[in-house]
């Protein structure tokens, strides 16, 4: 399953970062009906909802499923020794090793997203992630030195891809490669794609609090969900914002945040959120983004990127790229929410009270 708590720059469900609870309101219950599919995959749950005029069966959907998460699992688990990403991890080789299309498709959507983002993106970083202790919550803050040692082993720059002849290599021997934090939108898009191959053209796909959504319900009401509200409870969630999907053709919904995992020394809080440049933990008050886009994989990994960058970094990079970012900034217990300027134009979501 994906390692979400390797990598220091992505989010995790095993910490408890915000999910995007799906609020079914209205009346839901007459012909056709919605279909529901759950599960528990890739370190996570997911849940999955559906109508279709033609009936789809919830076991066939249900099978394929669980026959794509498994060869997900096979693929890019780095808890799993046999997946395809922990021997390219063990390997020491700096030879060409064959790679499948989906996998070198994910390291050229992190290359690209690295240089966006001015480095703070990059998949490499999980020995960073070890050396500060969150691998095994065994925290502490480490020296410099040792935080430079761990550095010049990074680099998402350090893999080569050969298109063409569907291979990578790795330029120096100790590269260590997480994807998890595209992870949770893979999975999406996966799902989503067997959905739309069985015919359904409605349906809501949520995996570990990450969405996409199309269509509408069976009665032509829009499909509305929520972003999580910062302030955790012992006994759930509660919604901060509730937005209505307005663009049937599809939307993806990603959200990561800082706020339920970190640890203090001497008085001083260090988030889990690593920014790879400097290789420390990010000191800024953004809490949360969430990205609103197209392509759930890309919106996974924008998401984590935010909350690397932060508030006004992240921000001017939402404005240059266009991208559609709803940011919480939080001190101490109050919070606040903006909207990126895409996010603030775009007719293809609505916020309650906006």
């Amino acid at each position: 399953m994906f390692n979400k708590s390797s990598s220091a720059l992505f989010k995790t469900s095993r910490f408890g970062l915000p999910l995007l609870a799906s609020l079914f309101l209205g009346a839901c219950s007459q012909p056709p009906k919605i279909e529901k599919v759950s599960g528990y995959a890739e370190g996570t749950s997911y849940h999955v909802s559906w109508w279709s005029k033609t009936p789809v069966s919830t076991e066939k959907v249900q099978q394929q499923f669980n026959k794509e998460l498994a060869k997900i699992d096979l693929e890019f688990s780095t808890y799993r020794p046999d997946s395809y990403i922990s021997k390219f991890n063990r390997s020491t080789s700096t030879q060409w090793q064959p790679a499948s299309k989906d996998f070198i498709d994910m390291l050229l959507l992190a290359k690209k997203i690295n240089q966006e983002s001015h480095g703070c993106y990059d998949p490499t970083i999980e020995p960073l992630f070890a050396l500060w202790g969150f691998q095994k919550d065994v925290l502490h803050v480490p020296t410099r030195k040792q935080i430079a040692a761990v550095k010049s082993d990074l680099g998402i720059d350090k893999i080569e891809i050969d298109q063409e002849h569907m291979r990578i290599r790795k330029r120096i021997p100790k590269l260590q490669l997480d994807l998890s934090s595209m992870g949770e939108g893979y999975a999406i898009s996966k799902l989503s794609e067997i959905l739309q191959s069985d015919g359904v053209k409605n349906y809501l796909v949520e995996f570990g609090g990450d969405m996409k959504i199309e269509g509408e319900k069976p009665e032509g009401q829009k499909w509305r969900v929520a972003i999580e509200d910062p302030i955790p409870l012992k006994d759930g969630v509660r919604p901060y914002r509730i937005v209505t999907i307005n663009d049937e053709s599809g939307v993806s919904l990603n959200t990561s945040g800082t706020y339920h995992h970190y640890f203090d020394d001497k008085g001083k809080d260090y988030s889990h959120i690593l920014d790879p440049r400097t290789g420390a933990p990010v000191t800024h008050d953004l809490v949360s983004a969430s990205v609103f886009g197209h392509n759930p994989i890309a919106g996974d990994a924008w998401a984590t990127t935010m909350l690397c960058l932060g508030p006004i970094e992240g921000l001017e990079v939402a404005k240059k790229q266009g991208l559609a970012v709803y940011f919480i900034q939080g001190k101490g217990d109050k919070f606040s929410g903006f909207k990126s300027p895409a996010l603030a134009s775009t007719q293809r979501v609505t916020f309650d009270g906006s």
